[in-house]
Formats: C-alpha cells, sequence, structure tokens
C-alpha cells in the first residue's frame, strides 16, 4: 500500500465518539471499522481501539455465543447460511465471525465467506465478518473475543464463532462461547478413527449434517452411534448431556431442532449457574492470554530486539549459539531498554 492510500485511508478514519456511538446505532460501517481497529496490529490504533472498547462495554454481554466446527466437507458454510436464515426469521440479529485459514506468504484470506454465504450476506439483520487468522494458533484470530464484545454492543443477539476446523482451534474456542458445535458427516465409526477424544469432550451438540435422500438413514445410525459414544465421555458442560442428532442444511431439515437444543441448554446452564461460571472462567482465560499478546507484542516490537533478531538467527543457523542461549541474550536486551 502506498504512503498516499495509507494517508488517505487515515483521513477516512472516524472519531473514537463518532464509531462508538455508531456501533451503538448498530451502523454496520462503524461496525466494522471498530473491528479493523482491534485486529490491527498497528500500535496507533491498539489504544483507540481499547478507548472504543471500554466505552462499549456496558452494551456487551447479551447476545448468545455459538461456536461451530467441523471436519472438511461437513456443510459449515451451508449450515450457518441457513441456521443463520432461521434466526433472522425470527427477528433475531445475527453475527457471523467466520475465520479463514491464511496464506502463509501473505498472512491474507484464503477463502471468501460472502461469496459463500450470498444469501445471509445480505440479509439486513445479519453481519458477516471474516478474518485471517494470521498465523494465530488453530487459526481463532487472537482479536476474536474483542470482536464478539463489539457485535453485542451493536445490538446482534446471536454471535456465530465458526472456526476452521484444524484440530486445537477447537479448545480455543471453547473458551470464548456459552455453546459449541460440532457439525460431522455421515460414518461414526471410520470419522472416530481420526477424531480426538478430547475434542468430543468440548462439544455441547454433535450434527450429522447432509441427513436427506439417500443419506437420511445412514445419518441417523451415526447420530445414534455418537451417542452411544457420548455417553461413555466426560460431558463438556456440568449438568447438561451431549446431544447427537441429524440434520440438513441443504434442505432445511432439523435447523429448528439445532435452536430448540440450544434454548434448553441455556434454560439448564442459567439455572444451575452454570453459564454465569463458564463466562467468569473464560474472562479469566483471556486476561491471561491478553497478558502474554501484550508481552509478545512489546517485545518484538523493541528496536533493539528488532536489531538483534536476525543476528541471532544467523548464528543458531551456522550452530555458533544455541536458542537459549539467543533467547537469553534477546531477553537481557529486552530488560536493559525498558
Amino acid at each position: 500500500m502506498t504512503k498516499e492510500k495509507k494517508k488517505a485511508l487515515r483521513k477516512h478514519e472516524r472519531s473514537t465518539e463518532e464509531i462508538v456511538s455508531g456501533v451503538k446505532a448498530g451502523i454496520r460501517s462503524d461496525l466494522a471499522q471498530a473491528i479493523t481497529l482491534v485486529e490491527s496490529n498497528a500500535a496507533r490504533h491498539f489504544s483507540k481501539s481499547q478507548d472504543i472498547l471500554g466505552q462499549l462495554m456496558p452494551d456487551t454481554g447479551k447476545s448468545v455465543r455459538i461456536g461451530i466446527s467441523g471436519v472438511p466437507g461437513a456443510g459449515k458454510s451451508t449450515f450457518i447460511e441457513a441456521f443463520g436464515l432461521y434466526l433472522c426469521s425470527l427477528g433475531k440479529k445475527v453475527a457471523v465471525l467466520a475465520v479463514d485459514p491464511s496464506s502463509s506468504r501473505t498472512g491474507g484470506s484464503i477463502l471468501g465467506d460472502k461469496t459463500r454465504m450470498e444469501q445471509l450476506a445480505r440479509h439486513p439483520q445479519a453481519f458477516i465478518r471474516p478474518s485471517p487468522s494470521s498465523g494465530t494458533l488453530g487459526g481463532v484470530h487472537r482479536k476474536t473475543r474483542e470482536s464478539i464484545l463489539l457485535c453485542e454492543a451493536a445490538g446482534f443477539d446471536v454471535i456465530l464463532v465458526e472456526t476452521v476446523g484444524v484440530g486445537q482451534s477447537e479448545a480455543i474456542v471453547r473458551d470464548m462461547v456459552d455453546f459449541f458445535l460440532l457439525l460431522v458427516l455421515t460414518g461414526a465409526g471410520d470419522e472416530l478413527q481420526g477424531m480426538k477424544k478430547g475434542i468430543m469432550e468440548l462439544v455441547d451438540a454433535i450434527l450429522v449434517n447432509k441427513a436427506d435422500g439417500e443419506n437420511a438413514a445412514k445419518a441417523k445410525k451415526s447420530a445414534e452411534e455418537y451417542r452411544q459414544i457420548l455417553h461413555f465421555l466426560q460431558p463438556a458442560t456440568e449438568g447438561w448431556e451431549t446431544k447427537a442428532f441429524t440434520c440438513s442444511a441443504l434442505y432445511e431439515i432439523g435447523i429448528d431442532q439445532t435452536w430448540k437444543t440450544i434454548n434448553e441448554f441455556l434454560e439448564t446452564t442459567i439455572a444451575s449457574g452454570e453459564f454465569d461460571n463458564r463466562r467468569n472462567e473464560q474472562k479469566k482465560t483471556w486476561l491471561y492470554t491478553s497478558v502474554k499478546s501484550q508481552l509478545e507484542m512489546m517485545f518484538f516490537q523493541n528496536d533493539e530486539v528488532k536489531k538483534q533478531l536476525p543476528i541471532m538467527e544467523e548464528e543458531i543457523r551456522e550452530d555458533r549459539i544455541s536458542v537459549s542461549v539467543a533467547v537469553n541474550r534477546l531477553m537481557e536486551i529486552y530488560k536493559k531498554g525498558q
């Protein structure tokens, strides 16, 4: 991006007060800009984004946060669109935070979520935000939590967080949502060969998708197999029995049952106090994650560290020093600059 373009973008950046007011009013462009500021790695954006979040905090926490993951080909995009449109038909405002895999070379977003969910993207009660994972563990953007809060402040009732479905992302999403849904295909026996037991212990429901036509009977059998397996596993949420059922996102079969199950979950966990306990634990996790992220950012933005890193890399490559020695030296350099 040229300097002229950067200057032009800065001129179009709205003030903190304007963005806060716009987000509260549900203005999409202001919500989008607030999320862009939160996601930015630029130091000048950090204080502004935190100021925006601070002012909007009283308007957060009132949505239902739902995580959705699934194996490749399970039909996540089709399901999210069908589910989102169903919720909109009930009068809900739905935000989708779809986290894409990123190009390892450019850091850019590979998938185009808005092209995958065209109908939902056009709906006046829906908001879709694709975010490149930028190398974050599991493909979940490091600022997804902040984006959730911004969407809540903008008046969205249901926040859907889609993961890329690459292993450890499920554990990260578990720490930022109320209800976690895993989308799978038929053939539970074969599928479980490659599915970690730990992942199944993180989800609150398993949905066997594409249960239509000749595949309907197989899907029902798969759901039953999952129910039998789940019976022997530790449930993800205390006081809640993990469900397994079928749906066909393409033909909109079982979409209403999904929402009914989520409402049952909310009633159960709110009554038992587990809902508030989980959210409080998530805030604690967020605190420690944010501290680590901030320390990492401060370390790598240190001018002396930046100068020494290439030198250390070269010395490690030539086996002149060990990684441990390099780390200790860099830490000493960083501490001297503080």
